[in-house]
C-alpha cells in the first residue's frame, strides 16, 4: 500500500490556494475564513513560500471554483459578513491529525522538506516535540501514500519529502549519484 495516493491530483494553483487556506486557518484566526483579496495576498506573499508566484484573482477563483468542486474547500456567508469568505475542509475531507495536517501544509508552500526544516518550519502550524516525532509524522503519511521520500541528493546531508497531490513523483536515478561518471570524449 506504500506510494497509494489517496489525495486528488491538483495543479501547482489549487495546491497554494489550498495550502495558504490551511496555513491561514491555525496562523491568522481572526482573519479566517479568509476573502478572496485576502486569499490573493497569501498566496503570492514572498516569504515561506516556494515557488513564490504572483497569481492573478482570476487565477485564484478558477482554483477555488475546482477546490470547491472537489469539496476541499467551501464558502462561509450570511451574518455581517459582506464578501464571500473561503475556508478548507482539508481535515475533514482526509482525517489527518493537526500534526499531518501541518506537514502536508509546509510541502504544498515550500516544496520539499527534510524533517529538520519542517521541525524548524512548523511551529505556528503545530508543535512537534522531538525530531523523532516529526518522522513519525512523515513514515506515516508516506505509508499512506500522501507523501514520498525523495533520494539524498549530492552534497545534501539528509532525505527530503514531497506531496503527492500533484501526482507521484518520478526522478531519474542518475539525478541522485553520489560520484560524477567522468565521459570520455
Amino acid at each position: 500500500m506504500e506510494n497509494e495516493i489517496k489525495i486528488p491530483v491538483l495543479n501547482a494553483e489549487q495546491i497554494r490556494v489550498l495550502g495558504a487556506l490551511m496555513e491561514k486557518a491555525k496562523t491568522t484566526p481572526d482573519y479566517y475564513p479568509m476573502t478572496m483579496n485576502g486569499l490573493v495576498s497569501a498566496c503570492n506573499q514572498k516569504t515561506s513560500r516556494k515557488p513564490v508566484v504572483n497569481y492573478s484573482d482570476e487565477i485564484i477563483g478558477t482554483a477555488l471554483n475546482s477546490l470547491k468542486i472537489a469539496g476541499l474547500i467551501s464558502t462561509a456567508t450570511g451574518g455581517s459578513i459582506r464578501n464571500i469568505k473561503y475556508k478548507h475542509n482539508f481535515a475533514i475531507v482526509y482525517p489527518l491529525l493537526p500534526s499531518e495536517v501541518a506537514v502536508m501544509c509546509l510541502l504544498f508552500l515550500r516544496g520539499p522538506q527534510t524533517p529538520g526544516e519542517i521541525n524548524t518550519n512548523s511551529g505556528r502550524l503545530y508543535e512537534f516535540e522531538t525530531l523523532e516525532e516529526v518522522n513519525q509524522t512523515l513514515e506515516k503519511l508516506a505509508k499512506e501514500g500522501y507523501i514520498k521520500q525523495l533520494p539524498k541528493r549530492p552534497g545534501q546531508k539528509e532525505q527530503r519529502y514531497i506531496h503527492l497531490s500533484n501526482g507521484d513523483v518520478e526522478f531519474n536515478e542518475d539525478d541522485f549519484a553520489t560520484e560524477e561518471t567522468p565521459t570520455r570524449a
